[in-house]
């Protein structure tokens, strides 16, 4: 199991939660009432599930593919530690991952 936290975007609020390998973490977010809309559900087409990883957990998980960091070019807010919780799936043996919700979302859907 992996320890997730969750911190808001104005660091006021912290939660944690307990996941499994192999999980999403878009799903674990918003299973536990995350800000995260997940526009596209996974399918990369948007960036409404974007997060900022702790640079401390960021070479933990397996790196973003091209076509991730292309759509992240094009997200609110982006930092050099933000992924597309979409495509984070927690690689087993990891203990815990901290991540902070941008202050910000865009959809490129244009919904």
């Amino acid at each position: 199991m992996t320890r997730v936290r969750f911190i808001s975007a104005d660091g006021n609020r912290v939660d944690e939660v307990e996941a499994a390998a192999g999980a999403r973490l878009l799903d674990i977010a918003q299973a536990n009432g995350q800000p995260l809309e997940g526009t596209c559900e996974g399918q990369m087409a948007c960036s409404t599930c974007h997060v900022i990883i702790d640079r401390d957990d960021f070479a933990r998980l397996p790196e973003a593919s091209e076509m991730e960091e292309d759509l992240l070019d094009l997200a609110a807010s982006v930092t050099r530690w933000s992924r597309l919780s979409c495509q984070i799936y927690l690689p087993e043996g990891l203990e815990s991952l901290t991540v902070k919700m941008p202050g910000e979302a865009r959809n490129m859907q244009g919904r």
